[in-house]
């Protein structure tokens, strides 16, 4: 009998402690997390870092970040950057900038059980470069550039202004935006999110295509005709610019879920 009811007696003290150490680490998350919050890399130090560029062409490999690129008379990759986060039960933020092969590699290490981590790159490319850039979560703006650029970013904006050289651009999860823009070529495609290309000069090509987005093609006026071929599978299609089937100006633009607009610019 002695045996028999001892047993139990040793579970009912066992539950509260567990219930105990339960509760208690319950208290704790939430006590660590009512401690954290965003991110602020507006605030946060500035590092600087250059890098040798052996050929004519930049590749950046970008993770959690934001990226600024710019034009500058420099001989190296110039970058500054700025990080900002925090971590629960974990490690973090651990910034990383490497150069091989003409491929810059910029991330953020945030290894923790929860955690929210951030940075923001500029980066000063050598005039005369072109530009071959790969965010992902992050966003990429471009300005003043006369080469080539080849933007992409899986979750993030791609922003291009006052640039003249040819422009491949494509975001999987965000807007692709670019404004007096004087290129002769721009492919831009978003499989979520919005299209809007702003010419300061005229264009021999553009072909632009959202799956799930507006696409709107602002171009110059002067009566200058292009060749304009546009669709939209669910939305309104709105062409107000002159046009010629024999143009060399070519304009192709769809989208699969939402209004197109090629206009001339204001």
């Amino acid at each position: 009998m002695d045996i028999r009811t001892s047993a139990p007696t040793r579970k009912r003290r066992g539950t509260p402690g567990r219930a105990l150490a339960a509760g208690g680490g319950a208290v704790l998350l939430a006590l660590a997390l009512t401690g954290c919050g965003s991110t602020d890399v507006d605030d946060a130090p500035v590092e600087r870092k250059a890098f040798a560029l052996e050929g004519k062409t930049l590749t950046i490999d970008a993770e959690d970040s934001t990226v600024t690129l710019v034009p500058a008379d420099v001989e190296e990759v110039e970058v500054e950057r700025r990080v900002d986060g925090w971590v629960f039960l974990g490690s973090g933020p651990d910034p990383v900038w490497t150069m091989k092969d003409d491929t810059l590699t910029l991330r953020v290490k945030c290894g923790a059980m929860i955690s929210n981590c951030a940075a923001w790159h500029e980066v000063k490319v050598p005039r005369g470069v072109t530009v071959q850039a790969d965010a992902d979560n992050g966003e990429i703006t471009a300005a003043n550039f006369d080469t080539e650029l080849r933007l992409s970013a899986d979750n993030g904006n791609i922003v291009v202004r006052d640039s003249g050289g040819p422009l491949d651009l494509k975001s999987d999860n965000g807007t692709v935006l670019a404004e007096r823009i004087g290129t002769k070529s721009v492919v831009a495609r978003a499989d979520n999110g919005e299209i809007r290309l702003e010419f300061a000069g005229v264009p021999d090509l553009v072909d632009a295509v959202s799956e799930n987005g507006s696409v709107v093609i602002d171009l110059p006026r002067g009566g200058q005709k292009y060749a304009v071929n546009a669709s939209a599978d669910n939305g309104e299609v709105d062409i107000a610019v002159p046009r010629s089937d024999s143009s060399a100006h070519v304009v192709k633009v769809r989208s699969d879920n939402g209004e197109v607009k090629v206009r001339s610019a204001n």
